[in-house]
């Protein structure tokens, strides 16, 4: 068993950053709920335990707080902003609502010597999200740093290896982040490295091998980098007790179908391609909210795989589950779910095939990684990501036939052109959106009133936070005369400057 590093979950926007940048670090990290009780956590011997962030305030009726007695099991403990503030008030400091909310970059100025910044300068710009601040300090505790607006910015007892820190080290926009991050590990919590890829591929064909034995196991195949990723693990595990299923559902992309049925036949995968688009487009139809779209072709995806399996006779259904899709549909107590996965909470309650999900505690990054150690072509282990719903969440509203052509063309044109430019590889994820609503405009002096068409492109690590895409504008007058001018039916493109969050990747 893997030693990890524990991140408890407070319902933070980042906490999947927090167990990356550990995994970065070469440490294995789990997240686990904030409520798991101290024997649970000592089961697993981690080499230190990260309060994560989170939008409760400790001081509130039912503030999310993690088991009193972790603090006295002396295993290295760091908060993070939250985290910070359940640590002061569980030990008899004071929280309160700030005068001066902080969000944004802020100048940390290092008070004291001390293990968490070695190797770093006095002074150094961080990132905070908070509301509520630390007015008090638990007996016992002093302060390491402190910025103009939160004078006791990173504490640490006196005694004990328990640290917090009011910013994010795990964001990007915090200089020094990962530097702060290997400092906890390596010289206060002493972990050992034990996370590589080369190391999760051979643990992952033994637990395969010991979970499926003799039974065959049928795979939902998209063609992207996650489905495919875990069909080529799985079959290094199992061979052709494994079949991939490739269920055309009529929500692909432009010339998708033949495209990734050539690179499973490169990859010589054993699969069968199934024509599902009717049904799947029928049961759509005047279908108009986004979680219900979802459930839709969840469902409509199990129904389609267990009348595969039969013939198949398998009994496990693989799937290509990360990290991000099971934090996001689960959520924890007191948060709201962001979004429901298909290939997560979509899944109907009583289904005849068991689960295989070797990626479930992986990121993207992490699975792209383990792509090219397993020898899967560069063309899928480069493709953006696409959800598993398709165009569906791309269409706003009712998805119809005709606005799936449309939303086709004006997508391949955008993806075509950014490939042109050079620009594809620079983004994390680019695609067009159909949007419900139609502009007055002129096309040789005649007066139109059509569909608008808008443009995502966005930077991002992990999708778990993304910024917009700074495409040049040259490229984006280019598509916009391109697809205004083939794509028959519109006559507006617009850019989406939206960051995640406050705003998802996905529109719906």
């Amino acid at each position: 068993m893997l030693r990890p590093v524990l991140v408890l979950n407070f319902g933070s926007q980042y906490v999947q950053l927090i167990a990356r940048r550990i995994r970065e670090l070469g440490v294995y990290s789990q997240i686990v709920p904030f409520y798991e009780r101290v024997e649970k956590l000592l089961e697993k011997k981690p080499y230190a335990i990260i309060l994560s962030g989170g939008p409760a305030s400790v001081y509130m009726p039912k503030a999310p707080l993690p088991d009193e007695r972790l603090y006295e099991l002396n295993i290295p403990i760091l908060g993070i902003c939250y985290g910070l503030q359940a640590i002061t008030f569980q030990l008899g400091g004071v929280v309160e609502k700030a005068q001066r909310q902080e969000y944004g970059r802020a100048k940390l100025q290092v008070l004291k010597e001390d293990p968490f910044f070695e190797g770093l300068p006095t002074s150094f710009d961080v990132w905070m999200s908070h509301a509520d601040k630390v007015s008090k300090l638990p007996p016992d505790f002093e302060v390491l740093a402190s910025s103009e607006n939160s004078p006791y910015a990173v504490i640490r007892h006196r005694e004990k290896p328990i640290y917090g820190v009011q910013f994010h080290p795990e964001v990007a926009h915090t200089q020094y982040g990962k530097e702060m991050l290997a400092n906890f590990l390596f010289k206060v919590a002493k972990a050992e490295k034990n996370w590589q890829m080369e190391d999760f591929i051979e643990r992952s064909i033994e637990e395969i091998r010991q979970k499926v034995g003799n039974r065959k196991v049928i795979c939902a195949l998209s063609g992207g980098v996650d489905s495919t990723v875990a069909f080529a693990l799985t079959y290094r595990a199992i061979g052709n007790n494994l079949l991939g299923i490739f269920v055309d559902h009529g929500l692909l992309r432009k010339g998708e179908a033949q495209e990734v049925e050539g690179y499973f036949r490169a990859m010589n995968f054993p699969f069968k391609k199934v024509d599902a688009s009717r049904l799947f487009l029928e049961r759509l139809k005047g279908v108009e909210d986004p979680e219900e779209k979802r459930r839709i072709i969840g469902h409509t995806f199990i129904e389609v795989f267990e009348r595969e399996s039969r013939d198949f006779g398998a009994e496990l259904l693989l799937q290509g589950t990360l990290y991000p899709d099971v934090v996001e549909s689960a959520g924890i107590e007191g948060a709201q779910v962001i979004k429901t996965h298909h290939n997560v909470g979509g899944l109907p309650e009583r289904m005849s095939l068991e689960l295989l999900e070797p990626l479930r505690e992986l990121f993207k990054d992490e699975v792209r990684e383990i792509g090219k150690l397993l020898g899967v072509p560069e063309g899928i282990l480069r493709r953006h990501p696409f959800p598993g719903p398709g165009l569906a969440i791309r269409i706003l509203g009712e998805v119809k036939e005709e606005d799936l052509n449309i939303l086709r063309e004006a997508d391949a044109i955008f993806i075509e052109e950014l490939k042109k430019w050079g620009l594809y590889d620079k983004v994390w994820q680019a695609f067009a959106v159909l949007l419900p609503v139609k502009s007055v405009g002129v096309m040789g002096d005649v007066r139109t009133y059509e569909r608008v068409v808008g443009l995502r492109a966005v930077d991002s690590v992990d999708g778990m936070t993304a910024d917009w895409s700074k495409l040049p504008y040259e490229f984006l007058d280019h598509v916009m005369r391109r697809i205004i001018n083939e794509v028959k039916g519109v006559n507006r493109v617009v850019y989406d400057i939206s960051s995640k969050p406050p705003a998802t990747i996905e529109w719906e």
